[in-house]
């Protein structure tokens, strides 16, 4: 009786590693996940790079006008300058190892399930920290000496998180800030906030009136606040509302009064070293499949001028 011939569905033309192509269907699910689940991927500076531990942004400062007087010898003017440096982070990465006999025994797929997983772990890891960031550049002083620093404003009590008017005010009077340190009218201004804050925004009357918002304000009905102030808000479980003393020093504060966020682009930045990859590997040794995801990024600071914190006092 001759052996049957076997179509190896993972190699690729027939030669090469059988599973190559079976890497291809995980990486996929991989990076589907992490971009539905990271919120603030593209609310932020990203910059790669291809070897190095750091990146360096430079930043300087305005440069004022004056009338000539005629015969005047023009020399130039000093203005200061300075940089904010981003590190990478150590390797950041969420494994998975399913052992042969129970992939075997399940009575469902279950790689496709826990390379979605490791995605959003990694999507969860990066909005955190990037969310974080934003508060803290909020508190930050400004890069350049005389320049200008971030913005925090303070409700009475607990107004920022428990009253919808309080709550848009606060917005209102955040962009103003951003405006009056003349952030660039054309930067998108993106609002923060809890689901809490969120749906007070959403039954607000006054956000959601067509005769004040021209029907680009929000729907009751679907429970959805489009903007306030011109600026889109965003839902999110990821923003800080905890005194975080653990993991990487830089993305450290307390946060625990912290009721939203007001950001633009150029508020935070993030530098990729390794960006998002994985792998799979079948451990003969130990029966089973190893699922690696994994990056090596940094995060930091960019310009302080363009974040706005409403905290609460209690």
């Amino acid at each position: 009786m001759a052996n049957a011939t076997v179509q190896t569905i993972g190699q690729i033309n027939g030669a090469g590693a059988t599973d190559a192509l079976f890497l291809k269907v995980f990486g996929g699910e991989v990076l589907t996940a992490f971009e539905e689940a990271c919120v603030a991927m593209d609310k932020h500076t990203v910059r790669q790079i291809s070897s190095g531990k750091s990146a360096q942004f430079p930043a300087t400062w305005k440069v004022t006008a004056g009338y000539h007087t005629p015969g005047a010898e023009i020399v130039g003017q000093t203005r200061n300058v300075a940089e904010r440096i981003i590190t990478i982070d150590d390797l950041l990465l969420a494994s998975v190892f399913i052992a042969l006999i129970d992939e075997a025994k399940a009575h469902y797929e279950t790689r496709s399930t826990y390379s979605t997983e490791m995605g959003r772990s990694l999507a969860n890891a990066w909005d955190k920290n990037i969310l974080q960031l934003m508060v803290l550049a909020a508190r930050a002083s400004a890069t350049v000496t005389g320049g200008d620093g971030g913005t925090a404003l303070t409700s009475s009590t607990t107004l920022y998180r428990t009253s919808a008017t309080d709550l848009a005010a606060g917005i209102y009077a955040g962009v103003q800030a951003m405006d009056e340190k003349n952030i660039p009218l054309d930067e998108v201004k993106n609002v923060f906030v809890r689901p809490a804050q969120y749906y007070l925004l959403a039954q607000s009357t006054a956000l959601l009136n067509r005769d004040w918002t021209y029907g680009a304000g929000g729907n009751y009905a679907e429970g959805k606040i489009l903007q306030v102030a011109g600026c889109p808000i965003n839902k999110t479980n990821h923003l800080p509302i905890t005194n975080i003393s653990t993991g990487v020093t830089a993305y450290q504060g307390d946060f625990s009064k912290t009721a939203a966020v007001i950001a633009t682009k150029q508020s935070v930045g993030t530098v990729k070293l390794l960006d998002l990859a994985q792998e799979m590997q079948y451990d003969v040794r130990r029966q089973g499949t190893l699922m690696v995801a994994k990056y090596a990024v940094g995060h930091g600071i960019l310009r302080p001028e363009c974040a706005v914190e409403l905290k609460t006092t209690s």
